[in-house]
């Protein structure tokens, strides 16, 4: 309130503040003015007319640039170029400015140029009362000893006041009281340092604080103060002992109560203050050392607690000696006894004893089987060490009571599979009668071992295989795998073939088995012209005792490969070679039958689709070859400049992926009509004899396909009918067989169809990369009618 009136009253003078001091030296081209001016005036206040009493035309200011040379912080001053006049530019704290240097001058230069002049003015800011005293806190405490003598001296802190002079701290000013007065040492620069002396002895009973007020005050009209609250505290001496609040302490507990649990708090006090009051709590030194195992108190607040096992069984009750002591500089102590009873409860679990165990049992034991005997006991007595035992209800075993009290046999209740359940943990309860009940499991392993109760099962039943023809002898073909349910020796697998005298089985001469792994090796090659499939028995037998085992058929069909090359049939010449003279008149027309080249291949399907084509021709004009049927006819007539002699090289190939082939080669002669016609009769005779033995040829090879041919459908349908609907065959007439020596057959496996094929093909079949050369995957047409078309 004092600040706000004094700033107003200072603002009401700022502009009749100005107190000018001229002193002007002329000395060459400069000169020296002094002003002064109070601080905290507002900006802009006129500090004095720098040109008027310096002398200067006010006109030239502006032309010769006249201003105040300042440094790097922003000035705090500015003049006017047009009138000289200096201004405040900011607000002026003299305590910031010069601190608390007296007097606080501020020099300013002042320049002018066109001639240069150099001007000093010196600004003096006067200082005005706007701080307080100030004390560092607002509160002091001191602690003073009740036996402290009268004269004593306690320094206190000394107020600050920014102002100089007049207006800083004058005198400390001390509340009245009847134990204290204020001494005040000067220790110049206005520092003025506050004593506190006692006058008086305390006495902590009568008064134990004693509240102060120290004031500063300065020499400002108004003046301007501060002041400090100082409490003294009266330290106590420790002249009482402590004192219990009861006579006598005793307390009941329970027996396994938990750790932490508060038996009973004991409190003393004592009617000194401060740590000579302060109260700490200790077991007594007599107090045996396993007591306080069970037991602690605590230091601060006498609560006695257990840390460790109350059992009645081994104490039925403790007495504790308790000693409470004050923190005085000599403490004072007094003792007092606590009696504790403790209350039985049923504190002890009913334990389990397995005296003999047998951890195996064989899975076809009878039932009632003894697997173990245990014994339950308690050692708490009457109805809490009663025991109740029971097992598991989803498990095969139960407990069966002996003659003897607590002791049970633990046997099978039904019968046992190991390949169902290998092991079980069987889990005993026993439990007792007390409030509250308690109870202990043990679980023991029981394993079941094995018995050779099951044979070996093969993977698939039968097997079905496809191999290639030409397989490297000694290579495996095809492999088996059985497994058995069973474990160890019992599941241990051999395998071999049977062996038997059958016309089928006399190819297991040929194969040979891995006994461990079941792979099936081939000891020679096969041969698809030879042998079209066969079928065997494969026996897989464990190692248990009895051994036990099974049997599995195996149908292996021998698919063709492109291993035949064709074979001319005609043109075969007498020394053997595919070579034949074919003599034609020259007045024949155009599409004259000169000769047919007939070939045989001994494969089936593409391998045995024969193509003929021409690879060497005299006159291309004058024959073509028929690339299905062999069949060389003229194109045209004869003319009179045609050779009389053309050689035709035939080249007869089949459709493998690799192609064999086979040539031969027709003479054509160009004879004249009556030449001809007595060649004719000539040749009639010997083409008869060789015509007879090629059809004796023909006729042999196209009975023995179409008996392999009928043979297949009726292993396939009989395969059929034994098994499922995943493997079924359908064997068709090939309606466009074009008179080659090949055929084809179609059979389905699981959901592929494949197909052995002819000389033409479906536009819809497609080679499976992978599958054998003469094996296609026809699309399925069936249509839900579950039949398969022959191409």
């Amino acid at each position: 309130m004092e600040q706000r009136g004094y700033k107003a009253w200072r603002e009401r003078r700022c502009w009749f503040a100005v107190m000018v001091v001229l002193d002007i030296l002329w000395s060459g081209a400069s000169a020296q003015i002094r002003y002064s001016i109070s601080e905290e005036v507002q900006d802009e206040t006129v500090v004095g007319n720098i040109a008027k009493d310096l002398g200067l035309d006010k006109s030239a200011l502006k032309d010769r640039g006249y201003r105040i040379v300042t440094g790097s912080t922003e000035p705090l001053f500015h003049v006017n170029q047009n009138d000289g006049i200096l201004y405040v530019k900011r607000r002026i704290d003299r305590e910031e400015v010069c601190d608390r240097v007296s007097p606080c001058l501020i020099n300013l230069k002042t320049v002018l140029e066109n001639p240069l002049e150099i001007h000093y003015v010196a600004v003096e800011i006067l200082d005005i009362n706007d701080h307080s005293p100030v004390f560092p806190e607002k509160e002091k405490r001191l602690e003073i000893s009740e036996s402290a003598l009268p004269g004593a001296r306690f320094q206190l802190q000394a107020a600050r006041d920014p102002d100089v002079g007049q207006f800083s701290i004058q005198q400390y000013r001390l509340s009245h009281n009847d134990y204290f007065r204020l001494e005040v040492k000067d220790r110049g620069e206005d520092r003025k340092v506050p004593f506190l002396v006692l006058q008086k002895q305390l006495d902590r009973e009568t008064a134990g604080k004693h509240k102060l007020r120290l004031t500063a005050v300065d020499g400002g009209k108004p003046a301007k103060s501060g002041a400090i609250e100082i409490i003294v505290d009266v330290l106590d001496v420790n002249d009482n002992s402590p004192v219990f609040a009861k006579e006598l302490y005793s307390a009941t507990l329970k027996e396994n109560v938990p750790v932490g649990t508060v038996v009973i708090q004991v409190n003393a006090t004592d009617l000194d203050q401060g740590a000579n009051s302060e109260i700490i709590y200790s077991f007594g030194k007599e107090v045996d050392a396993r007591l306080m195992d069970v037991f602690s108190i605590d230091v601060n607040t006498g609560e006695i607690q257990v840390i460790g096992q109350i059992d009645f069984e081994q104490s039925k009750s403790y007495e504790i000696d308790i000693q409470a002591s004050d923190k005085g500089p000599v403490p004072l102590t007094t003792d007092k006894s606590v009696m504790i009873t403790v209350i039985d409860v049923n504190d002890n679990a009913p334990e389990i004893e397995v005296t003999s165990f047998s951890s195996s049992i064989k899975e076809d034991s009878k039932i009632g089987t003894t697997v173990a005997l245990i014994s339950v006991s308690d050692l708490d007595s009457g109805i809490n060490g009663k025991v109740i035992c029971t097992i598991n209800e989803d498990v095969p075993f139960s407990l069966s009571p002996s003659l003897q009290e607590n002791m049970y046999a633990v046997v099978t209740r039904s019968q046992l599979d190991r390949e169902r359940v290998s092991n079980y943990d069987v889990t005993i309860v026993a439990k007792d009668t007390g409030e509250p009940s308690f109870s202990t499991e043990k679980t023991i392993r029981v394993i079941v071992s094995d018995v050779n109760d099951n044979s070996p099962q093969f993977s698939s039943s039968p097997y079905t295989f496809y191999i290639t023809e030409n397989n490297s002898p000694g290579a495996s073909v095809v492999s088996v795998k059985a497994s058995d349910r069973d474990e160890s020796d019992n599941a241990l697998i051999s395998y071999h073939i049977l062996r038997e005298a059958s016309r089928d089985n006399k190819l297991t001469s040929f194969l040979n088995i891995n006994s461990e792994t079941g792979d099936i090796l081939a000891l020679k090659s096969f041969d698809f012209e030879v042998l079209k499939k066969f079928q065997f028995q494969v026996v897989a037998t464990d190692s248990g005792t009895p051994s036990l085992s099974s049997n599995v058929t195996v149908n292996v069909f021998i698919l063709d490969q492109n291993d035949n090359a064709p074979v001319i049939l005609y043109p075969v010449s007498s020394n053997g070679s595919a070579e034949g003279v074919e003599e034609i008149p020259r007045n024949v027309n155009a599409g004259h039958l000169v000769t047919k080249v007939r070939a045989y291949d001994a494969d089936i399907g593409y391998n045995g689709w024969l193509l003929f084509s021409l690879q060497e021709v005299t006159d291309h004009s004058l024959f073509g070859l028929d690339r299905y049927t062999g069949q060389i006819r003229t194109h045209r007539s004869f003319t009179e400049t045609d050779e009389a002699e053309h050689k035709l090289l035939i080249l007869v190939k089949d459709n493998g992926n690799v192609s064999l082939s086979a040539t031969a080669t027709v003479i054509v002669k160009l004879v004249e009509p009556k030449e001809a016609f007595a060649a004719s009769d000539v040749k009639s005779a010997t083409k008869v004899d060789e015509e007879d033995n090629v059809t004796f040829y023909l006729m042999i090879t196209l009975g023995s396909v179409s008996v392999l041919f009928i043979i297949s459908i009726i292993v396939l349908i009989a395969m059929q009918c034994s098994k499922s609907t995943d493997y079924t065959s359908k064997y068709l007439q090939e309606t466009n067989y074009d008179g080659t020596l090949c055929h084809s057959i179609q059979y389905r496996s699981g959901d592929k169809r494949y197909m052995l094929v002819g000389p033409r093909m479906s536009i819809g079949s497609t080679i499976v990369p992978g599958s054998h050369a003469n094996t296609l995957v026809l699309p399925d047409r069936r249509r839900g009618s579950g039949e398969v078309r022959h191409i």
